[in-house]
């Protein structure tokens, strides 16, 4: 039996609509349909466990065996007219974290699909055969899913990795208890003109203090190396500036991404020149968002090549299919940095443990309180993007 939840299940609505459609159709900054903007499909190719498939679009949909070329069967469009739409409410009705849906699981395996998630080693979740209107060629394009169905989708996973480490500077020779620090800011309500809320946030309660007592917070590096010149590699001050996104994110909890580098860009930490308004900082992190999108991951060398996939397809509400391409690199730009936050992952602390994870969590990021090291204090900031 199939099983999955609706990031997984909206692949398998995006094979079955495009195939019904023929086309990939682009998007706008603002996700609408750009009707001018598309690509025809010639075929679709998919890894099972130990097969390959070609989905072959004319005036039926060919099942290819990809290893020999053969004909597999056959199958009239609109079945997958059909079960694209039956697969859309049946996401649209369902509940809970995983689900099955047996009617879609038989049409799949007659036409030779038995996994929800294809078996590619690549970052993209579907390569697609497209005819280009504009060029006259037909290039083999990856994309990954991003689905609306659910939640929301992750744009930059969390990791150890990707915690960015802060010294933390005390005037002359002052001292502080650092254990005695993190238990008493574990969960101390917060008043501040930044949060008004008066939620109790440990990390804000944290950096807030820190900042009363007359620390400076100075940026050190990136905990992972690999990560740190990606960065680097996409723009040489990047580490910087993500690291003041950061700091601004968990000083004041206002997290979405373009209100957060309009911050940062007052600030201009850097001190560039915005005499004529060059959008330096929001120039900067859209390149990083779209490295990101097109394949770059925190632990794995980047080298700029967008072999494995070259945008991004969206599933929306109601059902549309759209696609952010490098091709259309400005749309693709302003649509991720609109629509995209920073996010909090989890830290593994509890009251019981301020300041440390607990052995039981496993996702032991590990951030967000005060530590010393070699006789110095530092502090952890973790990078998390998500789609909003």
């Amino acid at each position: 039996m199939l099983k999955g939840n609706k990031g997984e299940w909206s692949e398998m609505y995006v094979l079955l609509k495009l195939l019904a459609e023929g086309k990939l159709v682009a998007a706008n900054a603002e996700l609408e349909k750009i009707e001018n903007v598309f690509y025809p499909i010639i075929k679709i190719l998919r890894e099972e466990k130990d097969s390959k498939r070609e989905f072959v679009v004319g005036e039926k949909i060919d099942i290819i065996d990809g290893n020999d070329g053969k004909l597999i069967v056959s199958f009239e469009i609109e079945e997958f007219i059909e079960r694209s739409i039956q697969l859309f409410h049946l996401l649209k009705k369902s509940k809970g974290s995983s689900t099955s849906f047996p009617d879609i699981e038989d049409f799949l395996r007659k036409i030779e699909v038995t996994t929800l998630k294809a078996g590619s080693k690549e970052k993209a979740d579907i390569r697609i055969k497209v005819h280009d209107l504009n060029t006259g060629q037909k290039p083999t394009l990856g994309f990954s899913i991003k689905s609306m169905l659910g939640k929301d989708s992750t744009l930059f996973n969390p990791g150890a990795g990707t915690n960015f480490i802060f010294k933390v500077l005390p005037k002359n020779d002052q001292r502080i208890d650092v254990a005695k620090f993190n238990a008493d800011t574990y969960a101390m309500p917060v008043e501040s003109e930044h949060n008004t809320s008066k939620k109790k946030s440990k990390i804000l309660t944290r950096l807030e203090a820190l900042e009363n007592f007359g620390f400076e917070i100075r940026f050190a590096k990136v905990q992972s190396p690999t990560l740190e010149m990606n960065l680097q590699l996409i723009d040489s001050q990047l580490p910087i500036i993500i690291s003041r996104l950061l700091y601004y994110k968990f000083r004041t909890g206002k997290s979405k991404l373009k209100e957060v580098v309009e911050k940062v860009k007052d600030e201009n930490p850097l001190g560039f020149n915005l005499t004529n308004n060059h959008p330096f900082y929001e120039y900067k992190v859209k390149n990083f968002l779209t490295e990101v999108a097109l394949g770059m991951t925190p632990e794995k060398v980047w080298t700029g090549k967008y072999d494995a996939t070259g945008g991004i397809i969206i599933v929306k509400e109601n059902g549309d299919v759209v696609c952010y391409h490098i091709y259309n690199r400005n749309e693709f730009q302003e649509y991720l940095l609109n629509n995209t936050k920073l996010e909090q992952a989890s830290t593994g602390e509890d009251e019981h443990n301020p300041g440390s994870a607990k052995e039981a969590d496993s996702k032991k990021y590990r951030y967000g309180w005060l530590y010393e090291e070699d006789g110095q204090l530092f502090f952890k900031l973790n990078l998390q993007i998500r789609f909003t």
